[in-house]
């Protein structure tokens, strides 16, 4: 598995050397890892809508009212796993793990009218296999800089004072800190000159269920000479993405295996649009999976020594919606 997996690095690497255009896609485990050409999109079954990339021809309208219904676990049932990642985080053996569950969902949508309705920085639909609406870069390289833009911490935006309670929330801080020193650090090992441009900047998310506040930070730092140009091997040092993991990140990985029970599959794992020059990539979150019939909402929340059970599992329900509005 490995060797082939290293050929596709190589052979990313390969295109962004010769400056070919192409779009990737990686899942969470670095198990699967696929590439297109930009003449290769269309036949695929992929579509594609990025801020600076997109393969949708034409617009379409929405003529039903959206029905969406969501069938989360019991919070006995998601008790078990966060009982495991606290135990280990009492252990010292992690400090923050990203925990997520797999949510059963009802509604008349289909994949494809999802992709086409929701709003989001990153869309992405697959072959009728899955779809997400992601607010979350992974990586951007712009001429010879990489940044990342780790987001960490969300809060319902109806509240008063959202902004200012999420800015100061302590297990929302500790948990942001911890990822933008994850992010730094990972950043350093294909990057030099690496630095916190922004911290703790909050976005604005609209969706059909409720609003939300989001908490980023923006890292930015130069390439070093032996990555220039070698996206593959930047994505093989920088992946499993930090932000939707944990730290320290091999004992983490085991833990969130362990925890919870189910294959992420492409949910969590990264794609991008290689333009011939620059990059633009996301986290896969909020994510949609069709298995069979039955569709399946993936989410989930980073989990540190100061989480408790019943925000994190609010927290993970929150996260099931589709931004149509």
């Amino acid at each position: 598995m490995f060797s082939m997996n290293h050929q596709k690095f190589m052979k990313m690497d390969e295109l962004s050397l010769q400056k070919v255009p192409y779009f990737f896609i990686i899942d969470f485990l670095t198990e699967n890892i696929e590439i297109f050409r930009q003449e290769e999109i269309e036949e695929s079954g992929l579509m594609i809508d990025f801020q600076g990339f997109s393969t949708i021809k034409k617009t379409h309208g929405l003529t039903k009212k959206t029905e969406w219904k969501s069938f989360p676990e019991t919070l006995e049932n998601f008790k078990i796993g966060f009982d495991r990642v606290q135990e280990n985080i009492h252990l010292g053996n992690s400090y923050l793990v990203n925990y997520t569950r797999k949510t059963k969902i009802e509604t008349n949508l289909s994949l494809e009218e999802i992709f086409y309705h929701s709003t989001a920085k990153y869309k992405v639909f697959y072959k009728d296999f899955f779809v997400f609406f992601s607010p979350e870069t992974f990586v951007k390289i712009l001429d010879g800089k990489i940044l990342t833009y780790p987001m960490k911490g969300t809060i319902d935006a109806s509240l008063d004072n959202a902004a200012e309670i999420l800015k100061n929330d302590r297990k929302e801080k500790a948990e942001h800190y911890t990822v933008v020193d994850l992010l730094r650090n990972d950043l350093s090992m294909v990057a030099d000159g690496v630095k916190v441009d922004q911290f703790q900047h909050i976005d604005f998310i609209k969706t059909q269920q409720k609003d939300l506040y989001a908490m980023s930070s923006e890292i930015s730092g130069i390439i070093k000479p032996e990555f220039d140009g070698r996206v593959g091997s930047i994505m093989k040092k920088l992946l499993p993405a930090g932000s939707i993991l944990g730290a320290p990140k091999p004992k983490t990985l085991e833990i969130i295996l362990e925890a919870e029970g189910y294959d992420r599959g492409y949910y969590t794992g990264v794609c991008g649009w290689y333009d011939g020059k620059n990059l633009d990539s996301c986290v896969m979150i909020r994510f949609i999976e069709k298995e069979g019939d039955e569709l399946y909402f993936k989410s989930g929340g980073g989990i540190t020594h100061m989480s408790t059970l019943e925000d994190e599992y609010q927290e993970m329900k929150n996260k099931i919606y589709v931004p149509i509005h």
